[in-house]
């Protein structure tokens, strides 16, 4: 280490690193943005001088700061300036939003945005009438949290020319009326029937809003994440100049991992694009080496690729099993080639069948290729069969969990555990079952489809309640699969740090390590699991410069 001065040293309280195992008593120094010393409050002391900025943490936690495996911020920080409805917790509550927001906005030309949850609405099926009532002469184009749904008016119809006589796409669905006159919602591919007329962000409002993310980031101590759709996502703009600007400028301070979004419609074809598209996207702190695949869509509008077909309303099966957006026998196609040019992929795997189709094609790599250090991992998750929990370990395939999701509640209780039946929904989230069989365990949050917040998270992993439950939301959504606070704790810092390939600078405490750290404003292993949520950031950090400051 260098001989120049403690810059910030750590005193009077505990620390956390997956290393541990447990929180232990112990102080930290910090010099030319790396950890320099970790020991007793004494022996840190005595390394500072006049001009040390000495953090006395108060019997409270210092830890590596949080890493988000799988993201969508600048998304999310462009959504905050547009027809924003996250905050809204009924049908009511979003369409006087939307009214809100066109009367604040009377010469927009679309009222465009996001953030209506399906629970709020009967079937999870927003109608087109319930946006004439307070827009009935702009279109309008709202996505779900999820981001694998619209709601659109009669206007945007009209202007999109979508009537009973235009067919489903092969990858989505749109949503009828009992004469099949589009009802409003639009289902995964659907969208795009009206999404590619709705005018695009603009260059500064995308700075705008990946500055505004990043702030919120760091407010929740996220210090690093994989923003998981690089690239024209379903016609929207490319958002990897904006990347590339911000970390070349100095302005990116977070350690981002862009994956590049491999293109449906496309084949192997494009493998070379993405080559090229890599070789620019190495700036600063910023890489874009990973390809984003979706495999499927979500179970909520049954397009989740399942191994089983999905039940109806009175429990009997369909000839529904859900969509597998790229074809599988091809996918083990464009993962080896992908695996071979030294690409990582992040899947999107929600339903069973998906996640098989993904570690299929990620067992032809490996067989192909023999073994590498390229980390691909499998999102999301939610259903995975029994046969295949052994084979995350066996692939070295990473496990990349959103935990927030793993509990009781409308979306869960009402529009996905009846349609999945016994024992397909008990298979739900299996994390606990994953890491007993070996797997590596990483995790993020889809932000801004569910809060950003990993000690949200990670109470939703140890409790399997969500925060604040009562009720019936407030029994554990499969008990079995609850994670300590330690694993939880450990897959949001070094298990994602290490799907990042930055596990050698972040992610951990240790002498070396850059000083990417977060101080929260109590210990949660000390108190009741019931109450990790209440948990705040009090300060976060990058390599030794303070990004946030609850003070």
């Amino acid at each position: 280490m260098s001989d120049s001065k403690i810059t910030t040293a750590f005193v009077g309280g505990s620390i956390f690193s997956d290393a541990l195992g447990a929180p232990q008593r112990a102080a930290v120094a910090v010099r030319d943005g790396r950890i320099a010393a970790i020991g007793t409050d004494e022996q840190i002391r005595d390394l500072t001088d006049a001009s040390t900025d000495v953090v006395d943490i108060s019997g409270r936690l210092l830890s590596p700061s949080f890493q988000d495996s799988h993201a969508h911020p600048l998304l999310a920080g462009v959504n905050m300036l547009l027809c924003d409805v996250h905050g809204a917790h009924s049908a009511d509550e979003t369409i006087e939003l939307v009214r809100a927001y066109a009367q604040s906005h009377p010469d927009v030309s679309w009222i465009n945005g996001a953030g209506w949850h399906m629970g709020d609405f009967p079937n999870g099926t927003p109608t087109r009438q319930m946006l004439d009532s307070v827009v009935p002469d702009r279109p309008v184009f709202l996505t779900n949290r999820d981001g694998h749904g619209a709601w659109v008016n009669s206007k945007a119809l009209e202007i999109a020319g979508i009537n009973a006589a235009t067919a489903d796409p092969s990858d989505g669905r749109i949503e009828r009326e009992p004469d099949g006159f589009p009802a409003g919602t639009l289902h995964e591919g659907a969208m795009s029937l009206v999404d590619r007329l709705v005018p695009g962000s603009t260059p500064d409002a995308d700075y705008a809003g990946l500055m505004a993310a990043q702030k919120h980031m760091f407010s929740l101590g996220i210090t690093g994440w994989q923003d998981a759709a690089v690239g024209e996502v379903f016609g929207n703009d490319d958002i990897l100049p904006t990347y590339i600007k911000a970390a070349r400028n100095g302005d990116l301070k977070a350690r981002v991992v862009g994956c590049l979004w491999w293109d449906r419609n496309r084949s192997a074809d494009q493998i070379q694009d993405l080559i090229d598209r890599r070789a620019e996207a190495v700036v600063g702190r910023f890489r874009g080496t990973t390809i984003k695949i979706m495999q499927d869509g979500v179970a909520e509008n049954y397009t989740a690729a399942m191994t089983e077909p999905y039940l109806d309303g009175c429990g009997c099966s369909t000839e529904n099993s859900g969509l597998s957006f790229v074809d599988p026998i091809a996918l083990r196609e464009y993962v080896t080639t992908l695996d071979a040019a030294g690409f990582q992929v992040h899947f999107h795997s929600l339903g069973d069948r998906a996640v098989r189709e993904a570690l299929d094609a990620i067992e032809v790599a490996l067989t192909t290729n023999g073994p590498s250090d390229n980390r691909h991992h499998l999102a999301h998750l939610q259903v995975v069969h029994p046969d295949d929990i052994a084979r995350f370990a066996r692939l070295n395939a990473t496990a990349n969990a959103q935990p927030l999701w793993a509990c009781h509640e409308v979306q869960m209780d009402e529009l996905t555990i009846p349609f999945l039946g016994e024992p397909r929904s008990s298979w739900q989230y299996p994390f606990a079952e994953l890491l007993r069989a070996g797997s590596r365990l990483a995790a993020g949050s889809d932000w801004p489809v569910s809060s950003a917040n990993p000690l949200e998270g990670m109470h939703v992993a140890v409790n399997r309640t969500g925060p604040g439950a009562t009720g019936a939301y407030a029994e554990p959504l499969y008990a079995h699969n609850q994670l300590t606070l330690a694993q939880a704790y450990s897959a949001y810092t070094s298990g994602t740090a290490r799907i990042m390939h930055n596990d050698d600078v972040v992610g951990h405490l240790a002498e070396g390590a850059y000083a990417d750290l977060v101080v929260l404003d109590r210990n949660p292993f000390d108190a009741a699991t019931s109450t990790i949520a209440d948990t705040n950031v009090t300060r976060t950090y990058v390599e030794g410069e303070l990004v946030y400051s609850a003070e």
